[in-house]
């Protein structure tokens, strides 16, 4: 039988994938998931965490980030972000293309901590700035990116394609039939930006297939996604034909009056940041406070869940999102506050949550990710007054967390006591 290096005790365990909501133990044994179920023997484990009264989730996972920091215009550490979020798996979405993909490989997706994928951008500068990639089309050689996907066979989990009227230029559609040819040689999924047109969503859609994904599914910019309070004829085909819906939250593409249009039209997609150096100061922040703007929009708890961790998995074939047996033993821990929390879209728009998620432990394959300070922002990055004031006070938080122990009585388990001198 063997002993379980942790045990995770008492918590509410919701697994979408495995149809579980209920009070549950979670061991873990050579990081991975041993067994799920109630009232499992203390004594088997090596370490045992009371999660009473908490969520004890999948890992997350967020199906649209740039992760490539520190060598593209929207990179983040996902390392400073990781450990007090839940989010295991971190797919980026277009950061590097051929010319850069072996660099996101050797400094972002091997040293770190937790999964990472990438989306390979059809450009092969990809993200290196804010916009434009796609106005050289030199650059976008579809032979080159095979063969650079193919040598990272298991980084690439699908291809990015940004198409608006600032990215593509005067190129139209030929950066997208590119970006689905490349698709459809390497077999994975196509992902497309949608925003300002031209294009617009009825031009882009001959080009995708079941399986695909609309990313900023939920924008308020796209003039073609939800019309009068309805999803378009043109989003409904899409959707009834197996396209999937990626919410991608950014710091421009999140409007509840979308969301809510979709919902109610039974289109619920994957929940995902779209985290990168402008969003994650707000009003993005992260994927539990996306979370929650879901919830807000009226998505259950279970479906919120769902949208977070097995279903993006699944879309992108990655052995994710579940807490199965024998899965990987990525979770999340979480307290759930109930009340009526303001969230806010980016247009400015409010609604009211039901539940605020903190996060109190991240595991990645059955270790706890500990605590990671984030770099000061980039400085082409605009912040707001607020944000930069927030930004001032996290900085004097860490400094301030950093406490001088200066009394002996703070030792005294140190200090040897002198030996008893014996009366003459």
């Amino acid at each position: 039988m063997g002993v379980w290096d942790l045990l995770l005790r008492g918590g509410r365990v919701i697994d979408p994938a495995s149809g579980r909501d209920g009070t549950a133990d979670v061991a873990v044994r050579a990081g991975r998931i041993a067994e799920v179920a109630a009232d499992l023997p203390e004594d088997r484990a090596v370490r045992t965490v009371d999660v009473g009264g908490r969520l004890v989730l999948p890992g997350l996972v967020d199906a649209h980030t740039h992760v490539s920091h520190s060598s593209t215009y929207w990179g983040v550490d996902p390392e400073s972000i990781a450990w007090r979020t839940g989010v295991t798996t971190w797919i980026d979405a277009g950061s590097a293309g051929a010319y850069g993909l072996d660099g996101l490989r050797r400094f972002v997706a091997e040293p770190a901590p937790f999964r990472v994928r990438a989306l390979i951008n059809v450009s092969g500068i990809g993200l290196v700035g804010r916009t434009g990639e796609h106005h050289v089309l030199e650059n976008l050689d579809v032979d080159a990116a095979v063969a650079v996907a193919a040598r990272n066979g298991d980084l690439v989990c699908g291809v990015k394609a940004r198409m608006d009227s600032q990215t593509v230029g005067t190129h139209g559609l030929e950066p997208l039939r590119r970006a689905a040819s490349l698709a459809r040689r390497l077999d994975v999924p196509l992902m497309v930006h949608i925003g300002y047109g031209p294009p617009d969503l009825a031009d882009i859609a001959p080009f995708l297939t079941e399986g695909d994904l609309i990313t900023h599914c939920a924008t308020g910019v796209a003039a073609d996604l939800v019309v009068d309070g309805r999803p378009t004829d043109i989003l409904r085909r899409l959707h009834d034909s197996g396209v999937l819906l990626d919410l991608g939250h950014g710091s421009g593409a999140f409007d509840f009056d979308v969301l809510e249009a979709e919902l109610a039209a039974g289109m619920v997609p994957l929940l995902s940041t779209d985290l990168h150096i402008r969003s994650v100061y707000g009003p993005a922040y992260d994927l539990p406070t996306v979370m929650g703007k879901a919830l807000a929009a009226g998505m259950g708890l279970t479906d919120v869940v769902a949208a977070a961790t097995h279903r993006p998995a699944r879309a992108f074939g990655l052995a994710a999102g579940t807490l199965a047996p024998d899965a990987t033993a990525d979770i999340a821990v979480f307290e759930v506050e109930e009340g009526r929390f303001p969230v806010v879209d980016v247009h400015g728009g409010t609604r009211e949550a039901p539940l605020r998620l903190s996060n109190t432990a991240t595991y990645a394959g059955g270790r706890l990710l500990a605590p990671r300070a984030a770099e000061p922002p980039p400085v082409w990055v605009p912040l707001s007054s607020a944000q930069q004031r927030a930004e001032e006070d996290r900085h004097e938080r860490i400094r301030t967390a950093v406490r001088r122990l200066d009394r002996p009585e703070d030792f005294h388990e140190h200090f040897p006591r002198p030996a008893t001198e014996t009366p003459a």
